[in-house]
């Protein structure tokens, strides 16, 4: 054991085999107090050192059920989050890199989401008549803010279950921080398009009017996740004026416009699923995340499957490309070492509120 952590500039020089080695050997010599988890998302450089991979409420809840004291998240801060407000109370979050966010996650803040539930409470009874619902892709204190106003969280394979949830108690639905989900999700489920309004969290009133507020029944706010922003139908089109075979599925945080062209919606998870167990020989277009798409290219090539990234540029989620081999062998070595470095910590207040929303979650899917 060292006297002092390890210190992270050490290993900003060392090439990515040298990491491979040390965060091999850094593994085996802990065993299994400590789990590392990767998201479907993260680079191959790392997630080939996971443990268990998947989507983030999938392996934050898995970690909890393992005997790990340590819990490696390779992913974004809000996974990590998640991770610990699910986790055993001697379990211990840690994030590779602190500076992995998630541009989406930023774009609902505490402070503008109360604005808007006080701006609301100006126009209707939002008590009585408004569910907060939050994407699981959110800050803890918005998931806190949800369980103390009686409401729920959703991942993009649950979203419509969650809805129906909300709606069977309340009229109305505030959902944040991805418009993108909720209108997708809203429209399956056959709400007008006009029914769903979006809440501008730059403008007084979020940009509406009071009739708009009360003839809503989902009040969308304006966020976005920048590398499904990438997908646009025109692509779509161009592409199947090439490969007229081709077959498309897209992820919900994708545009309305791109998923009314697809053939296939659903979560990271639904996605692998539903073309790993496709016909052989066929030809997919997807709209997600750079390196999931690769590796399912890879998985299927085998049945003679093409599987192609829908934007014609490169597109990848920047911050959680942040987790690098580097990081990781730092983590893992402090670890080894008797230190604990890059602790991911929910207080005890925000986790309880959280975790309530996360349980009324749980119960409604």
């Amino acid at each position: 054991m060292t006297a002092t952590a390890l210190p992270i500039h050490d290993y900003a020089l060392l090439d990515d085999a040298e990491c491979d080695a040390r965060i091999k050997d850094a593994k085996a010599k802990l065993g299994k107090r400590c789990i590392v988890l990767g998201h479907h998302y993260q680079r191959d450089e790392v997630f080939k050192h996971a443990d268990i991979f998947g989507d983030s409420l999938k392996l934050s809840r898995e970690a909890a059920q393992s005997e790990a004291e340590y819990i490696v998240f390779c992913g974004v801060h809000f996974m990590a989050e998640v991770a610990d407000i699910l986790s055993r109370p001697e379990q211990i979050a840690i994030l590779p890199d602190l500076a992995a966010g998630c541009s989406m996650a930023d774009m609902a803040n505490k402070v503008k989401v109360q604005q808007c539930w006080d701006e609301l409470s100006q126009v209707i009874d939002v008590e009585s008549t408004v569910t907060p619902v939050t994407y699981i892709n959110s800050a803890a204190d918005l998931k806190a803010f949800c369980g103390q106003h009686e409401g729920i969280v959703c991942t993009s394979s649950n979203a419509e279950k969650i809805l129906n949830w909300s709606f069977a108690k309340r009229e109305k639905v505030l959902f944040f921080p991805d418009q993108h989900l909720g209108r997708n999700t809203g429209y399956r489920m056959g709400i007008p398009l006009e029914q769903m309004v979006t809440w501008d969290f730059n403008k007084p009133q979020g940009g509406l009017t009071e009739q708009q507020i009360r003839d809503a029944k989902i009040i969308l706010w304006k966020g976005y996740c920048s590398v499904h922003q990438a997908f646009q139908p025109e692509q779509i089109d161009a592409f199947k004026e090439k490969y007229p075979e081709t077959i498309v599925i897209s992820h919900p945080e994708a545009c309305f416009e791109v998923c009314q062209k697809s053939d296939y919606i659903g979560s990271t998870e639904m996605i692998l699923k539903i073309v790993r167990e496709a016909e052989p020989n066929t030809r997919w277009l997807v709209a997600t995340e750079l390196n999931l798409v690769n590796r399912l290219n890879e998985d299927c090539k085998g049945q003679g499957k093409n599987v192609h990234f829908m934007a014609p540029t490169l597109s990848m989620c920047s911050t959680m490309f942040r987790t690098d081999p580097q990081h990781l062998a730092w983590v893992l070595e402090n670890l080894a070492a008797g230190h604990v470095v890059n602790q991911v910590s929910v207080t005890a207040d925000q986790a309880h509120l959280a975790k309530k929303a996360l349980d009324n979650m749980l119960v409604a899917s």
